[in-house]
């Protein structure tokens, strides 16, 4: 594990940044994102003016806690576009949620969100042990959910040789990693027990695959799922 966190750090130098160096990017970025969010988003000035703060009001990280939260319910009511805070000629892709609980919460990326979501995904995978040389089975699904294009976009990003597969079609994932041989894979924790259970209804053990790494999210789990 320590080589690959050295490895980690010598290609990005700020993975070794202190933590007043943390705090000081922090404080920088935030205080710009307030900013922009109060100018640019009607539904941010509204907020921020009836729970009396201001952009000027964030001169410590503590200062944070002035500020309203963002809820699910504002995201709702600002359906579909009305958080954007940039103009749609510069919005390059449209994501949301599936809206199972009520309409769907919406996201437009610029292409600098898309640069840096990927440099942020290509930095999971690195300091998981991924390298280059590996290749990577996307297990998320793709389309209007993130994580499929999100994981795919990083893991390009690294420099992996991708197997975009995306969810479902259970029996064809276990072929595909029997056959491709991909050193990782992303996937939702529930859905790698999924692919657990069918390489045993196989009578193969899923541990003794090509598989060396797992980085899983969009959902929680608990300890007994982890193990």
């Amino acid at each position: 594990m320590g080589k690959i966190i050295d490895e980690s750090v010598a290609a990005e130098p700020i993975l070794a940044a202190s933590r007043d160096e943390i705090e000081a990017l922090q404080l920088g970025k935030l205080q710009w994102a307030v900013r922009y969010a109060y100018d640019n988003v009607p539904m941010y000035k509204v907020k921020y003016d009836k729970a009396g703060v201001h952009p000027d009001d964030l001169k410590h990280l503590d200062d944070l806690a002035k500020f309203p939260f963002t809820t699910k319910e504002d995201l709702r009511q600002s359906y579909p576009f009305d958080m954007f805070a940039v103009p749609m000629q510069d919005v390059v892709r449209i994501h949301a949620s599936s809206g199972t609980t009520g309409k769907p919460t919406v996201v437009g990326y610029t292409q600098g969100d898309i640069d840096i979501w990927a440099n942020l995904v290509a930095r999971c995978i690195r300091v998981s042990g991924g390298r280059a040389e590996h290749k990577l089975h996307v297990a998320y699904g793709y389309g209007l959910f993130t994580g499929g294009l999100g994981a795919h976009y990083g893991a390009e990003k690294l420099g992996c040789t991708v197997i975009p597969m995306s969810g479902g079609q259970t029996e064809k994932q276990v072929q595909m990693i029997l056959d491709f041989k991909p050193e990782i894979i992303m996937v939702t924790p529930s859905y790698m027990l999924s692919l657990a259970d069918a390489f045993k209804a196989r009578g193969l053990d899923a541990r003794e695959t090509s598989l060396q790494v797992a980085i899983h999210g969009a959902e929680p789990w608990s300890e007994e799922m982890r193990q």
